[in-house]
């Protein structure tokens, strides 16, 4: 039986290597870095597609999503771009995956458990909030099965930016007796990465019900529980500190709508992640 062939944009980030190593062996993996495929090139892109024979596509790559490229610039106008450039193709494969943000629901203000529905009630101000709003805005009016878009909140696991993601910077520096600095506490949801890349099998074998879905854990963790239990599990114990008092705004979601389609999902708690997280990494850097 022919493998099918899966396009997966942004490889190289941590989300995409996850992906990468997932789906080695189930498709046909087609992972272009930049130079081999610009992504902003529209041309290139439908050519790329249309000579590789492209059954699937999950497209991962953006800018400005993570703490280091907040201020880069043209945010919106870069990433819309290669967005419709992959949108473009939609008619010659049979189905585009791509992911939205929980910033799409505005980070201005708390965002507590929100489900799908409460989209669209607020315009993100920031630039990588209002691109993914756009994207999602684009979706909901395009109504077809083909595109997909899986909310994400906090996803976290092997070959994350230790120096920026707090979950792997807390085990590091665990690890490193290291005092563990939280610089205001909130709560969060965080999801394992593997439990995504089960989501995505899902929806690259299913028909969806719906076009837009939150991925997450359904639920709260705040960065003090999460140090904490980090301490539980490992063999030292870190000093916790807390530079600025009280609650940041909380950044929650509701996975109702996915957990009543995907019916064997089993997500992943905080306490095995955080376990699987630490081996990970002490694997990497035995003691």
């Amino acid at each position: 039986m022919t493998m099918k062939t899966l396009l997966l944009t942004g490889a190289s980030g941590f989300i995409g290597k996850n992906i990468s190593l997932y789906f080695s062996k189930k498709f046909r993996l087609l992972t272009p870095s930049h130079q081999q495929l610009d992504l902003l090139d529209a041309k290139a892109v439908s050519d790329y597609v249309k000579k590789n024979k492209v059954d699937y596509i999950i497209h991962t790559a953006n800018i400005g999503g993570s703490q280091n490229q907040t201020n880069t610039k043209n945010i919106i106008d870069i990433n819309l771009r290669m967005f419709f450039n992959i949108i473009h193709n939609i008619d010659l494969v049979e189905r585009i995956i791509y992911f939205g943000s929980g910033a799409e629901y505005d980070k201005r203000k708390p965002i507590v458990s929100v489900k799908e529905e409460k989209f669209g009630q607020n315009i993100p101000g920031d630039d990588y909030g209002f691109y993914k709003y756009i994207c999602s805005q684009y979706t909901q009016r395009l109504n077809s099965k083909k595109l997909i878009c899986l909310r994400l909140f906090g996803v976290y696991g092997p070959h994350e930016n230790y120096l920026i993601r707090f979950i792997s910077n807390a085990i590091v520096k665990n690890l490193l007796h290291l005092k563990i600095k939280i610089n205001q506490n909130v709560n969060f949801d965080y999801l394992y990465v593997n439990d995504l890349n089960l989501v995505l099998n899902y929806f690259l074998h299913h028909n969806p019900k719906h076009y837009i879905y939150n991925v997450c854990s359904g639920t709260k963790t705040s960065l003090l529980d999460i140090a904490n239990k980090i301490n539980q599990l490992s063999n030292y114990h870190s000093k916790i500190t807390i530079i600025n008092k009280g609650l940041n705004n909380e950044y929650t979601a509701s996975n109702s709508r996915l957990i009543n389609e995907v019916k064997n999902l089993k997500i992943t708690t905080i306490e095995q992640g955080i376990k699987t997280l630490l081996d990970w990494y002490n694997q990497l850097y035995p003691p």
